[in-house]
């Protein structure tokens, strides 16, 4: 039975497919998103470029010797490739474990194609067992920590080694946990609505258009409309 590592390693090969060539790849932030850059320096020659959605992955693609783009240099991309931290049937998804959740939103909003890659652990019938990432304006924070308290989760913020975590943007992070997300794109807008908030973690009024699950079955492929997925 293949272990986590491995089931990223071939949900990433698997999106390989999904890149258009001679086109501008968008790529996520994350475990899973690093087994893809891996996999995508294999045909780095086939590409134009990449969007990156952290520093993070910029530095790790120019180490492949891919060549990585300002987003405000492109008008348009066929695919963005990223992991998830959970992922519903219907392709609502948390994101923001790597703190990089308001410029992996941006960056799929430019891009026809949301491709989710992930291990099987990922999909779950409701989302909120993982904490819900949220950046926030650091002058801001306690206030948004006082209204997210009040949704019935438990909010506080993202420290590393001791210290509050600062993102690429300047910004925190605010995790709540044990947040019951019953309808995804009502609490996604509920959030985005409370001042000093800059992104919600929750990819839900735009989730991801296809979802390749790493199982020990193989590789799953979910696609997903408006209101259901079908698997292939």
């Amino acid at each position: 039975m293949m272990n986590q590592d491995e089931l990223k390693r071939e949900v990433a090969r698997a999106a390989i497919s999904y890149v258009v060539e001679g086109e501008i790849v968008g790529v996520g932030t994350g475990s899973t998103a690093n087994f893809f850059i891996d996999e995508l320096a294999q045909i780095k020659h086939k590409i134009k470029a990449a969007v990156a959605s952290s520093e993070v992955t910029a530095n790790r693609l120019r180490s492949h010797g891919i060549l990585v783009l300002d987003l405000n240099e492109v008008d348009h991309m066929p695919v963005y490739i990223d992991g998830a931290d959970e992922i519903t049937a219907t392709g609502a998804m948390i994101k923001g474990g790597g703190a990089a959740l308001t410029r992996e939103k941006i960056v799929a909003s430019v891009a026809s194609q949301f491709i989710c890659i992930a291990d099987g652990s990922k999909l779950v019938d409701r989302l909120g067992r993982f904490p819900l990432p949220i950046e926030v304006i650091p002058m801001a924070s306690q206030a948004v920590i006082r209204q997210l308290n009040r949704m019935g989760g438990e909010a506080r913020l993202r420290l590393k080694e001791g210290k509050v975590l600062v993102t690429d943007n300047g910004n925190y992070i605010v995790d709540v946990h044990g947040l019951t997300i019953e309808d995804p794109i009502a609490v996604e807008a509920q959030i985005n609505n409370i001042v000093g908030v800059v992104t919600v973690g929750l990819f839900a009024a735009h989730g991801a258009d296809v979802c390749l699950l790493g199982t020990a079955q193989g590789v799953q492929t979910l696609r997903f409309d408006q209101t259901h997925a079908v698997g292939t």
